[in-house]
């Protein structure tokens, strides 16, 4: 079978993106498929995957210019020109059998579209990792009311059920494709993972970046990866010196369009200390140092976004602490698991409360740790969720959609 993949990032790229196509792409040249990924030539952070690449997967990667993601101008450009090359390359590609078509840029489904047109048994298959215009709109980057507003919606009203499926990472999020117009039958909620390779290593090395900020002895609560428009740090920030006297440190590593705000918001914090992405390897270290990590999700971004920062938690036996709204991907785990605390934006009372409970009960702490563990090992590890993906290219499009009860 043929499979294409498109998406504007793809390893060595660290964005949890390309780590999850590569991780899709190569699983299914290793059954036999013959794969094609359509990608960017630009990157999302500075750091990069080590790990070699299957020489079993052809790589395109259409040229796109670096002008990084800080600036809407910016973004909107990279975007732009990806998508022109993009749809040139899949014009002239054979035809492909399943084209699994993923949201970075958005309504870049159009391409595959596009190509189904000229080659009509193609299968395709949208992978939404962010909900469009609703993230706009909710993250007031443009008004629900606006002319691009209601052109967007009623392209999504005309596409949507024109794909053969639509595959969405939590219940809220399915519910907002399906009043956007994908036919509920067609969707089906697949969680994202991590790599169980990548956390099967109980000696993993604690990485030296704790010796060298100093937080030998402390309790650390870790926030790894990006900062962007649909998460809040506000509730932490607030928190923070409240914790400070407790030994309780919070360190965030990683980068994004929030970043520099994080850093003028924190600066006179002692106890909150920011450090730039580190390489994908070296992310089972820098989680096996923390005791507990933390994900955050603006109130707005429910059902747009679903954060990505679970899985490796979860891997690395870690338990969370999420500060955001209800019915998101994390409460589903926290809900189904107990391997976390779940607290609503702005309860800094209680974001005080639950870390305090942690640093003064290990036993409490090493309990979510373990419970933690079983759910990536049941439900959000490659392992786990590459055969749901499997039986979904694998078979007719009249599959049945999976839900989240399903897989519990």
């Amino acid at each position: 079978m043929r499979v294409c993949l498109l998406n504007q990032f793809y390893a060595p790229d660290v964005s949890p993106t390309a780590q999850l196509a590569t991780s899709l792409i190569e699983h299914r040249a290793a059954l036999g498929d013959d794969c094609t990924v359509v990608c960017g030539s630009g990157g999302y952070a500075n750091a990069r995957d080590s790990r070699p690449l299957s020489a079993s997967v052809r790589v395109r990667r259409a040229w796109s210019p670096r002008l990084g993601r800080s600036r809407i101008v910016s973004r909107a450009t990279t975007y732009t020109t990806y998508f022109v090359a993009a749809l040139w390359t899949m014009l002239r590609m054979p035809r492909q059998d399943v084209i699994v078509v993923m949201t970075t840029p958005p309504f870049v489904y159009l391409i595959a579209l596009a190509h189904k047109l000229r080659r009509r048994d193609t299968r395709v298959i949208l992978w939404s990792m962010d909900v469009y215009p609703e993230v706009a709109e909710r993250l007031r980057a443009v008004s629900p009311t606006s002319p691009v507003s209601r052109v967007l919606r009623r392209l999504n009203a005309w596409a949507l059920p024109k794909l053969d499926s639509v595959v969405v990472l939590d219940g809220a999020m399915a519910d907002l494709l399906v009043d956007a117009g994908a036919p509920a039958d067609r969707v089906h909620v697949i969680p994202n993972w991590e790599r169980a390779a990548l956390y099967t290593d109980d000696d993993v090395e604690v990485w030296d970046g704790y010796r060298e900020l100093g937080l030998e002895g402390r309790f650390v609560l870790l926030y790894l990866g990006n900062i962007g428009l649909g998460h809040q740090f506000e509730t932490v920030i607030a928190a923070a010196p409240q914790l400070a006297d407790d030994g309780v440190s919070i360190l965030f590593v990683g980068g994004g369009p929030r970043w520099e705000d994080l850093r003028a918001r924190s600066a006179d914090i002692d106890n909150v200390l920011l450090h730039e992405y580190v390489d994908k390897d070296r992310t089972p270290g820098v989680l096996r140092g923390a005791d507990a990590t933390l994900i955050c999700l603006d109130d707005q971004a429910l059902g747009v976004m679903s954060p990505s920062k679970l899985h490796g938690s979860l891997g690395m036996g870690t338990p969370v602490v999420y500060v955001g709204p209800h019915g998101s991907n994390v409460t589903e785990a926290i809900d189904a698991y107990d391997c976390g605390q779940s607290i609503r934006s702005g309860d800094v009372s209680a974001f005080v409360g639950a870390l305090r409970e942690w640093r003064n009960d290990p036993d409490s702490l090493e309990g979510a740790a373990q419970r933690a563990r079983t759910a990536f090992e049941e439900r959000y590890c490659d392992t786990a969720t590459l055969p749901l993906w499997d039986a979904l290219l694998d078979s007719a499009p009249t599959l049945d959609p999976i839900r989240p009860e399903d897989q519990v």
